[in-house]
């Protein structure tokens, strides 16, 4: 099925009830038809609901349509973009290692990374995104991941990825992509060789600011890569936590597996059925929404570029950005999504327009039908120094913008008056 047939229809079968609606199990708990079944259950002989913090049917309808929209094998559904991000990573990696990370990442996935991610015993080494070789020198044989975003948020930067997997498969480990900006219906990052795709649900996906959650995806015959690996010798030795189970040898996505049976189940970041029910509804739209957000934003990104107070543009659907030629590689018709960023000559000018805005709203948020503006060195990079802001592509007077579903010709004349005022 196309994409946008599959945003409608992908893992769900209608109900006794015949229900259109996938409905809502807004339920904690399941109950199993005897003492045999159950025991059958938990010994992975026979699969079924057993309790919310593994499993739910709404979730597992959320799970497969996202799995089909990305072109993967399995989901796993977590509370939050951050939660399938750290589940991704601690899946792989464990105190001693190391992971490779892009230094142009959301600010959340930074402080992670180099921070939270090092109280844990993982390493986090940084290079430029532009420049894959420089990931390569960083990859020793304690490396586990190497992590990077489709299109990087704010710095709106798309990464090489056949260049990165291409280094990844080359030292045999993973690779994990953030795809949240993106999204599937512009960017499949597993059908370029990706291992492991991640979203926060909470931006496009939902896509009117209403729930928060996760998901990440596991690429087709994952389990190939890891078996025998020295790399990952905790999916090819028994996992004493369950039974003895040996990740490699069960007949399932193994990926995605683990993570449910040892990270969802021992810390619990479940994601709600009715977040899930929620993330349903966004999906059924997304192929047409991204459209529209990304000619917005290239309708924004034009005006922007020829305004005389603007010093820079960040918008890959631009001829002129530095971007423009992997977007039109790797981003379907090289639409570029509704993020983009512009700088002007100093913070206190940013915080200036940014307040001087009405249409726009100040949310720390991407991903809305409603636009959003951000002043990210003061608020989501706050956090960071400044030879930091300058390594992510984040400097002082950078303005980051996502393009909601008003009329475009609203929105540049709301950016007009800001800039003037």
């Amino acid at each position: 099925m196309q994409l946008q047939t599959e945003a409608l229809h992908a893992g769900y079968e209608k109900d006794t009830q015949g229900t259109m609606a996938v409905p809502i199990y807004q339920t904690t708990a399941y109950e199993f038809r005897d003492v045999e079944h159950a025991a059958d259950l938990f010994a992975l002989k026979e699969l079924g609901n057993i309790y919310t913090r593994l499993n739910n049917p709404t979730t597992d309808v959320f799970e497969k349509r996202m799995a089909a929209l990305e072109g993967g094998e399995a989901a796993l559904a977590t509370s939050s973009g951050m939660a399938a991000i750290f589940y991704a990573i601690a899946n792989a990696a464990e105190a001693g290692d190391n992971i490779v990370c892009a230094s142009q990442l959301y600010g959340g996935t930074l402080t992670l990374s180099a921070h939270t991610l090092k109280r844990f015993g993982i390493e986090a080494r940084f290079f430029n995104v532009h420049k894959p070789e420089e990931a390569e020198k960083l990859i020793d044989e304690k490396t586990k991941v190497l992590f990077f975003e489709t299109l990087t948020n704010p710095s709106i930067d798309v990464a090489d990825i056949d260049a990165l997997t291409a280094i990844a498969d080359r030292c045999g480990i993973l690779t994990i992509v953030d795809n949240t900006v993106a999204t599937p219906v512009l960017c499949r990052p597993l059908e370029h060789g990706v291992d492991v795709v991640v979203h926060s649900a909470s931006k496009y996906t939902t896509g009117q600011g209403l729930a928060i959650g996760g998901i990440m995806v596991e690429r087709k015959g994952l389990v190939e890569k890891i078996r025998a690996n020295p790399r990952y010798r905790h999916f090819n030795e028994p996992d004493e936590s369950y039974h003895g189970l040996v990740y490699v040898d069960v007949p399932l996505p193994i990926y995605t597996l683990r993570a449910r049976l040892s990270l969802l189940r021992d810390l619990g970041a479940v994601v709600s059925p009715f977040n899930s029910w929620l993330f349903i509804q966004g999906l059924e739209t997304l192929p047409l929404r991204m459209k529209e957000h990304s000619r917005n934003a290239l309708l924004l990104a034009e005006f922007l570029e020829a305004h005389p107070a603007v010093s820079k543009v960040n918008y890959p659907g631009l001829k002129s950005d530095k971007n423009y030629s992997d977007a039109q590689r790797y981003f379907d018709g090289g639409q570029s999504s509704g993020l983009l960023s512009f700088e002007v000559e100093s913070f206190e000018k940013a915080k200036a327009v940014v307040d001087a805005t009405e249409l726009f709203s100040l949310v720390v948020n991407i991903g809305d039908s409603k636009s959003i503006i951000t002043h990210p060195a003061s608020t989501t990079h706050q956090q960071l120094s400044s030879e930091e802001l300058k390594a992510c592509g984040v400097p002082a007077g950078l303005i980051r913008l996502s393009v909601g579903l008003e009329s475009a010709a609203d929105l540049i004349d709301d950016l007009k008056q800001a800039l003037e005022a």
